[in-house]
């Protein structure tokens, strides 16, 4: 018994301290001719190599039937720290299924939280929603294998929780007693909020070190919904889950934590995270990633995407990312997250932020114009006071209650009086503070000079229009965009 112990041990050993950590994601595809559902399950594998190969398992055996595997590489870090390989299985399950997938192992990377052993589970709904009519699709989110952060500088990872169904997503850690995890002891400098943004502190060097977080992923309705399956099933919690797993690495203090000198900084044209991007079947997605590091030896990119993502260095802190979808992929949604990563020695790196965005397979929406109102609305006045640079660019954006307070510097008046000057407030005027401007039918005061004997800017502090109705000046064309309609 002892010397079986001893040789487990030996093999587990000379295996160890290579797991980085897993994702998985769902899909419901097309329902089969013989009542039978497709399911299209991506999850990601990252160990410290990219031999290495692991299997999900249906415990419980009804996850139906696996009719195809394929593994692929997605991405690997420089030095060799570690790879990352994309796994997509279809299934093909009885319709209104539900199951769990685990995958389960030993030999996470060496980490302060003490933690050997793994285990990842997800949580599969797949009964017909009444909200939508039809099965649930799971948060569509992915991550890196390490990130990296100072001891001495705070960060906040914004993760990337987008939900096809429109869906509430929460995050927390995962759970011993749902059997989520074997050891689930959490990493003690970070924390986790509901809303996806784990958070780091600094700290002392003696917490220094790598840590592994082992998340949970779920939707929740908006509204109480019934499953569909002997009847229905009311429903307002939890849908699905999904394991978020990966590791952060605290790194020694950084000599100043100001982005873009020893930590990279995003700059233009990079997306912001979250951001949302379209993409046609068979047409090639770019997606431009520029950064700085004054302070470093190099940059890298490092991402986690869809397999067939293509990277690419073009020198000077620029980089692409270009990945076109499939057929199979259309009216679907997938993430991409990345990272920029600066070296500054051959053992001194530093990470930029975690930014992720959402490709939706498809046409980008169009967005209707608004149609101009043909009548002149009534109401009293509609002051603008202590300006700033607001940009309305639809209806459901502008205010509907004219008696209220708005700010604004960019704003222009269009006559439809052939006795009041156009444009006006392209006029220069300087020391207006605090000037206050009548209108009439006839003439346009301050303090009751004429109409041309004096001239205004729009740039002002505290520039007041007194209150005014209908009655005390003809309509004036108001200009945002594409609205132009509105009467002041």
């Amino acid at each position: 018994m002892c010397v079986s112990l001893m040789l487990l041990l030996l093999v587990c050993g000379a295996q160890s301290t290579h797991f980085y950590g897993t994702v998985m994601t769902y899909y419901p595809k097309n329902t089969n001719a013989d009542g039978s559902l497709t399911v299209v399950l991506r999850y990601k594998l990252s160990f410290h190599d990219c031999s290495t190969r692991d299997l999900w398992q249906c415990p419980s055996l009804n996850c139906g039937t696996q009719t195809s595997l394929v593994l692929n590489v997605v991405d690997q870090e420089s030095s060799g720290e570690w790879c990352q390989r994309e796994g997509i299985m279809t299934r093909r399950v009885p319709i209104n299924s539900q199951f769990q997938l685990e995958l389960t192992g030993f030999a996470w990377i060496n980490n302060n939280n003490g933690i050997m052993f793994w285990r990842a589970v997800t949580g599969v709904e797949l009964r017909n929603r009444s909200d939508i009519g039809q099965a649930n699709t799971s948060p569509q989110t992915i991550i890196l294998p390490a990130l990296r952060v100072p001891s001495n500088c705070r960060r906040d990872f914004h993760l990337l929780d987008f939900d096809p169904d429109g869906d509430e997503v929460r995050c927390r850690y995962a759970n011993s007693s749902l059997s989520e995890c074997f050891d689930c002891t959490t990493p003690s400098v970070l924390s986790l909020s509901e809303s996806c943004i784990l958070s780091f502190s600094p700290t002392s060097s003696a917490n220094e070190g790598p840590y592994t977080v082992q998340m949970v992923m779920e939707d929740f309705p908006r509204q109480t919904i019934s499953l569909t399956q002997n009847g229905g099933l009311t429903v307002n919690s939890a849908i699905s889950k999904i394991p978020v797993q990966f590791a952060v690495r605290v790194d020694p203090a950084v000599p100043s934590c100001t982005e873009g000198l020893y930590l990279p900084r995003f700059l233009t044209p990079t997306p912001a995270n979250k951001a949302q991007l379209y993409a046609p079947v068979n047409q090639t997605l770019s997606i431009s990633v520029n950064a700085e590091a004054n302070v470093s030896r190099t940059l890298e990119l490092l991402f986690s995407g869809p397999h067939n993502t293509n990277k690419s260095s073009l020198g000077a802190g620029r980089f692409l990312l270009r990945w076109t979808p499939s057929q199979e992929e259309d009216g679907e949604s997938h993430p991409i997250c990345f990272v920029v990563q600066s070296i500054t020695s051959s053992t001194t790196k530093y990470q930029s932020e975690l930014r992720c965005v959402i490709v939706t397979v498809g046409n980008e929406p169009t967005i209707s114009t608004a149609v101009p109102s043909t009548t002149t609305p009534t109401f009293n006045y509609h002051p603008y006071n202590n300006s700033l640079n607001y940009n309305y660019s639809s209806l459901n954006n502008y205010p509907t209650d004219f008696d209220q307070q708005y700010n604004y510097t960019s704003y222009n008046h269009y006559s439809i009086n052939n006795n009041y000057p156009t444009q006006h407030n392209n006029y220069p005027y300087t020391n207006h503070t605090n000037i206050h401007h009548f209108f009439t039918n006839d003439t346009y005061t301050n303090n009751n000079p004429t109409k041309n004997s004096r001239t205004y800017n729009n740039n002002t502090s505290n520039y007041n229009h007194r209150p005014f109705t209908n009655s005390d000046c003809s309509p004036y064309y108001y200009n945002i965009e594409s609205i132009r309609d509105f009467y002041i």
